[in-house]
């Protein structure tokens, strides 16, 4: 009987906003680590390296009341590369930005701060994918596979190429014998 492999759950790492006494006008910038869940792009998973990312976070307390937020790391982004299956992990800059101000309205209403706690896991999970590029490649010239021999075409070079096929559309054309 096979056993199935069990995933660590993702701990949420809450940030307790209140904790840190601020004033208005009043700010903290702070080293954490987070951890990042896994990505799933195109059916394919994609994983954030290393598995507890250095994150910088910038907290502001507003006149008036609530926060201003600034996100930044870097992470190494592991899984298969878009055009070639190859392993890739590119780098991506992540600089986020979110503003909580209760009450003032939808759009100054962050999704991560609730009562004063920030689920920073989830912004930053958040964060990464809206940071990621259109394609996730192993590098930016990868030629990808051929679409007829499924050959690495990084390793074939520019001279791999097949014969075309006559187009079937024409077949009952080559049957006909003209003298």
């Amino acid at each position: 009987m096979a056993m199935a492999a069990e995933r660590s759950p993702i701990v949420k790492h809450d940030f307790d906003l209140a904790g840190l006494r601020l004033s208005a006008g009043e700010g903290r910038r702070l080293q954490l680590e987070v951890p990042i869940e896994p990505l799933t792009l195109g059916s394919e998973r994609y994983q954030a390296e290393p598995a507890q990312v250095p994150v910088e976070l910038t907290i502001s307390r507003m006149t008036g009341g609530g926060y201003a937020l600034r996100l930044r790391f870097t992470a190494a982004l592991s899984g298969p590369c878009v055009r070639c299956l190859k392993t890739a992990a590119p780098q991506i800059e992540v600089d986020a930005r979110e503003v909580d101000r209760p009450g003032e309205g939808e759009e100054l209403d962050s999704p991560y701060v609730r009562d004063e706690s920030l689920d920073l896991t989830a912004w930053a999970r958040d964060a990464l994918a809206l940071a990621l590029p259109a394609k996730i490649l192993c590098r930016e010239d990868c030629a990808g596979l051929c679409p007829i021999c499924a050959a690495d075409l990084n390793q074939a070079g520019p001279e791999h190429h097949h014969e075309s096929a006559p187009d079937p559309r024409w077949a009952k054309l080559r049957e006909l014998k003209l003298e």
